[in-house]
């Protein structure tokens, strides 16, 4: 054993991060296909060390997170991951830091009771998607924003799409929508999408769609395919990348633009901060940023 612990030192791995550990991620979201992706890929890397990794899935319930983080705590797990707003569940972060239980987030939000969270840039990502529909439409024309305030990666994207679209005096926001996620939003964004249509009947009353994620986008696009007015040019952005908006955005139609961003690379991310705070060491930085690309007919294939 001596010999063993000698030569893992050696390589710069921790003993009590190589053991078997036993992990909780705990998600409202799991409905998502980003979140799907990025647990998938924590589930890889944990596979690959001989951990145990226990998934739970609240169904869109974010007060249920509280009590299956205090579940975990009971079971004396080794760490948490959370991917919801930290501060949602702040007295089920408490009892795990009561406990000493590090808890981890995964696209989640900042907040001193989490070690860190490992997340895309969202500022950046925004502001790069929301100065594309400034520059499309001529800086002028009604937007339509498709948002989600209650969920901090999501929020601070409309926050920056809000400062880039309120610098543009010609630009007006006509609505800034919040669409019900629990099916994971392609659905009630077609609705939502399909009512301001209905409301503003003329061709050129809606430039574009701004959208914080892929599936309001995809929901929007085929509110505009089924009302017959693709050939307006309105122009639609999402953020994620997902296969489904990688087709739509590849086909050349009203879906122009989105960020990639690299799920897998936040999943392996995050298992690595995991292993880390298991561990023992100590991680400075609050937020961690997987770099994201911008993904248009150019590149939808790749």
């Amino acid at each position: 054993m001596k010999n063993l612990i000698l030569s893992m030192a050696a390589l710069g791995i921790s003993a009590s991060a190589a053991l078997a550990q036993n992990v909780a991620i705990i998600t409202p979201f799991l409905a998502q296909p980003g979140t799907q992706a990025y647990v998938s890929a924590f589930e890889a890397e944990a596979k690959a060390k001989g951990w145990t990794v226990n998934v739970i899935d609240t169904a869109g319930d974010v007060a249920a997170v509280i009590s299956r983080i205090e579940d975990s705590v009971t079971q004396k797990v080794d760490a948490i991951v959370i991917n919801v707003d930290p501060a949602q569940v702040a007295a089920g972060l408490q009892t795990a830091a009561d406990a000493k239980i590090p808890v981890i987030g995964m696209d989640a939000g900042a907040d001193p009771l989490l070690v860190t969270n490992v997340t895309s840039n969202g500022y950046a990502m925004a502001a790069e998607t929301s100065v594309y529909v400034a520059n499309r439409i001529g800086g002028a024309g009604n937007v339509v924003m498709f948002v989600f305030d209650a969920f901090p990666p999501v929020q601070v994207r409309g926050a920056v799409a809000d400062a880039v679209f309120a610098n543009h005096p010609d630009i007006t926001v006509l609505d800034r929508v919040t669409p019900d996620v629990q099916d994971g939003g392609i659905a009630d964004s077609r609705a939502k999408m399909e009512a301001i249509l209905a409301a503003n009947p003329e061709p050129g009353s809606i430039k574009a769609v701004w959208a914080a994620w892929d599936q309001p986008a995809l929901g929007a696009l085929q509110a505009i395919e089924a009302a017959g007015r693709t050939g307006e040019g309105i122009v639609i952005t999402g953020i994620d990348a997902n296969p489904q908006a990688r087709e739509a955005i590849a086909a050349g139609g009203n879906f122009e633009a989105s960020m990639a961003q690299d799920f897998a690379g936040i999943g392996k991310a995050t298992f690595a901060a995991t292993a880390d705070a298991i561990a023992g060491k100590t991680i400075l930085s609050k937020v961690m940023y997987v770099p994201t690309v911008l993904i248009t007919a150019g590149n939808a294939a790749q």
